[in-house]
């Protein structure tokens, strides 16, 4: 009987990895959820004063610390001594570029149960959310407040990378009005609007939605600029602007509610206006584990929780042109973003 070769031990390790990945999920959410990282601050933090800190019996944290520090979250900086890798700080809520809300809600049962029906979403194309939870993601959210609240400030907490990324990337020279349609906390337009001052902006979300970019356009200094208007996007668009941006959003719906919203913004570009259109964008071959922010994944999670998808440049293509639009360019943003700009237009 042959021992197991190098590259059969590889691939044994490769496959362990990925079983055990919902464990190492459940490890950095606890993180999160103990706040762990705001309790070990800039320096180093003894693991009896977190232990209090947490009200769990100190040699019990002990052993989830070492979890920690063996994933790269925490280091150990001498006996009962840790503190945050750089990969760590990224859970406290006052790191800039914080992805905390982003780590809570993305570890948060309603958006964790939902994959364990993932094959009753492959089976039937619905998703699974609805099944576990009795209504449509968005429904729920509105039932419950805090949960919508996480929604909203995790949504903020992932576009923020790419609001950067477009404001700095994006030639908004010619344009005297942009209408972010879904533009819900205010991140991506205040990041425009503070990169391009002669610009007035609009926020077009529903009202629950649009709720947080109120305080975020006056911290900012931007309620003169930024108007918010309320309403359905799938019935129409507010007019009046020379670019509109839809960001992570045509992704959330199949193809028959995608169709829709674009028909609305077909409708709102007039003549001369154009589109931008943020999301991902599936290479027309699959790549394995591309930069660590695997689409594929994405693409699932779109599936199971609403009933969306990722799309191909060829899937884009034809949902525009069944709305009436055509894409004139595209543009990929920094592989940190792991999303690309498509310019629509009126076909």
């Amino acid at each position: 009987m042959t021992g197991i070769g190098a590259d059969q031990a590889k691939a044994r390790g490769t496959l362990l990895r990925r079983l055990f990945g919902s464990r190492i999920t459940e490890v950095v959410a606890l993180m999160a959820k103990l706040d762990l990282a705001d309790a070990i601050g800039d320096g180093v933090a003894d693991v009896g004063d977190l232990a209090r800190a947490c009200d769990i019996p100190a040699p019990q944290l002990h052993r989830l610390l070492r979890a920690l520090v063996s994933l790269g979250m925490c280091v150990e900086a001498g006996p009962g001594k840790v503190s945050l890798s750089e990969t760590g700080a990224l859970l406290r809520k006052d790191c800039p570029g914080s992805m905390y809300e982003f780590a809570r809600f993305h570890t948060a049962a309603e958006t964790t149960r939902p994959w364990q029906r993932l094959e009753h979403s492959l089976r039937t194309g619905k998703p699974a959310f609805d099944e576990v939870f009795g209504s449509p993601l968005y429904d729920h959210l509105g039932a419950h407040p805090e949960m919508s609240a996480r929604f909203g400030a995790a949504m903020g907490d992932e576009s923020r990378a790419a609001a950067e990324a477009i404001a700095a990337q994006h030639d908004f020279s010619g344009c005297r009005m942009v209408t972010d349609i879904g533009g819900g906390d205010g991140t991506l337009i205040t990041a425009i609007l503070r990169g391009n001052p002669g610009l007035q902006g609009t926020i077009f979300d529903t009202e629950e939605g649009a709720a947080p970019a109120v305080e975020r356009l006056r911290a900012e200094g931007l309620a003169d600029r930024c108007s918010i208007v309320t309403g359905d996007f799938f019935t129409a668009v507010p007019t009046g602007a020379d670019l509109f941006l839809i960001k992570s959003t045509i992704h959330n719906w199949d193809d028959e509610h995608a169709v829709r919203i674009l028909r609305s913004c077909r409708t709102a570009l007039g003549d001369n206006g154009k589109l931008l259109i943020v999301d991902v964008l599936l290479p027309d071959r699959v790549q394995p584990d591309p930069a660590g922010l695997n689409p594929y994944i994405k693409d699932l999670q779109m599936l199971v929780l609403l009933g969306g998808q990722e799309r191909t440049r060829a899937d884009f293509d034809r949902l525009c042109a069944q709305a009436g639009l055509r894409i004139a360019g595209v543009e990929a943003l920094p592989p940190h973003v792991g999303q690309s700009m498509l310019e629509v237009v009126r076909a």
